[in-house]
């Protein structure tokens, strides 16, 4: 009986993920009063500080969830970023391919930043792009990136299960190691851990970046965490 109930949930969960109207994942960047998706402010490019609208104990925060942390950069690294992101966000989107690679350069390769990217998805589709992204053997972040830059071809689309199984054959998947993935109901469980858990250090939208247990939602320039980050160094 428990393996049928589960069964019948994870055909419903890939089903879901087909079947999604392509519109109501483009504003999916956060949750209004009414529980509908909408999207965030403008990004600004502006080169001072954005104010923190809070702060955590960085201890907890790093402590381990459901999934084991994805990270680039030393431990030991002075400055810490933990980023809440949802696949469909087109704002976590645009920060992965406009400011992502320029922090890299300057500051994870340098070693002076450590990067952890955790899921917060919106939607069916965001679980399983974040699916997709655990199930490749040691190429979390590689999938994210190629995720993030064909976002528009298959979260903005009516049938995104045959576009996320082509991407992901491009990545090696099979069509058979593409199902067993999505139909793993552990791993959709711990992904929405992993969303649970970030709900509780209060993110409600994202992305969301906490930069050495500062709070600070929405995507931003290099020159803006650049102003962030060089006073922590």
């Amino acid at each position: 009986m428990i393996r049928m109930i589960e069964t019948t949930t994870r055909r419903r969960f890939l089903m879901s993920v087909a079947a999604i109207p392509a519109l109501s994942l483009l504003a999916a960047c956060s949750k209004g009063e009414n529980g509908e998706a909408q999207a965030d402010e403008t990004i600004t490019t502006a080169a001072t500080a954005p104010e923190s609208t809070g702060t955590v104990d960085m201890a907890k925060l790093l402590e381990p969830g459901s999934l084991p942390d994805q990270a680039q950069g030393p431990e030991d690294a002075p400055v810490t970023i933990v980023e809440y992101a949802s696949m469909t966000c087109p704002h976590c989107a645009h920060f992965h391919e406009t400011t992502y690679p320029a922090l890299k350069e300057k500051y994870i390769n340098t070693g002076k930043v450590r990067f952890i990217l955790r899921e917060f998805p919106f939607d069916p589709r965001a679980e399983a792009g974040f699916m997709l992204a655990r199930c490749t053997e040691g190429k979390y972040f590689p999938m994210i990136d190629v995720l993030f830059k064909q976002q528009n071809n298959w979260a903005a689309v009516q049938d995104a299960r045959t576009a996320l199984l082509n991407i992901a054959k491009i990545a090696g998947f099979t069509q058979e190691s593409f199902e067993a993935c999505l139909t793993n109901q552990k791993l959709l469980d711990d992904v929405r851990a992993m969303r649970a858990r970030g709900a509780e250090f209060g993110v409600d939208s994202t992305p969301t970046f906490f930069i050495n247990g500062k709070k600070y939602p929405g995507a931003m320039s290099i020159e803006q965490m650049s102003a962030i980050i060089d006073p922590l160094l």
